[in-house]
């Protein structure tokens, strides 16, 4: 299995790098061109496999209201910048057609769109029109309080219904931890119910991404703020990566790399 160019033989990390101020985490926040590519440079030197630029916060909880033309700059500048540096599949994470289609021009290799298709009408139109990759998230507001797996399925099988009808077949799918989140049961119970199941995702025969860097249901069940969350960011990715997770979206690139290694081959003796 291959992802933008990258085997996916063992699993792999995504480093996450915001140009947003507005975000959740402000560790992950680069505001200058010197942070960013000494970022991307020892993310890279880390292990990273991929690298995730966001210029927008998609936090659902947060008010992160910024004009189009602000998030196209950001993203810009960003994508153009570390493009000169690194030779590593970078992925734009946006809801907005016209900013993924500039990112794209800028140099992204990949789409990463938290609302699978659902949001931005044109999204898919970008991506099949320039060919490239996508993420696509569990996107939904029929939300099945008795079964958060199966809600996520069926949120990604209707965004790989409009992937194949805009002729996109190399997709990657993220059951969108922190995202979806009903009323009851909590979200974090939510979270850790399809992070325990997710190798029922696996009927897709796609790369699974996972995103649990530093989020919230950490926060809910250790009880610590966002910069504290490091080591309960580790214990909840090697749940994914030993129940199928194939690239771990992470703001901490070394210890997640480690991690990682350690569960992927514990897995292989899964029965």
């Amino acid at each position: 299995m291959r992802f933008a160019g990258v085997d996916l033989k063992e699993p792999k990390v995504m480093g996450v790098i915001n140009v947003s101020p507005e975000s959740f985490y402000k560790g992950s926040v680069k505001n200058s061109e010197k942070e960013l590519v000494e970022t991307v440079l020892r993310m890279v030197e880390e292990g990273a496999s991929f690298i995730d630029i966001g210029a927008k916060s998609t936090a659902p909880y947060l008010e992160t209201q910024i004009s189009v033309e602000e998030e196209i700059r950001r993203a810009v500048w960003a994508v153009s910048t570390v493009r000169d540096y690194v030779d590593v599949p970078i992925s734009i994470d946006t809801t907005n057609s016209r900013v993924a289609e500039e990112a794209v021009r800028a140099g992204a290799d990949v789409i990463n769109d938290v609302t699978g298709f659902k949001g931005d009408g044109r999204m898919a139109e970008v991506a099949g029109e320039y060919g490239i990759p996508v993420v696509l998230c569990a996107h939904t507001r029929n939300i099945n309080l008795k079964d958060p797996v199966r809600t996520a399925i069926s949120a990604l099988q209707e965004s790989l219904v409009i992937a194949r009808e805009h002729g996109i077949e190399e997709v990657a799918i993220d059951p969108a931890i922190g995202f979806l989140r009903p009323e009851w049961p909590p979200w974090y119970e939510w979270d850790s119910r399809i992070l325990a199941n997710l190798n029922m995702l696996k009927i897709f025969g796609k790369p699974i991404l996972v995103g649990v860097s530093r989020k919230s249901f950490i926060g809910a069940i250790t009880g610590r703020k966002a910069k504290e969350r490091l080591a309960g960011s580790l214990a909840a990715t090697a749940v994914a990566v030993f129940n199928g997770a194939n690239i771990i979206r992470a703001h901490d690139v070394r210890e997640t790399v480690d991690a990682v290694k350690v569960a992927g081959f514990m897995g292989r003796f899964r029965p």
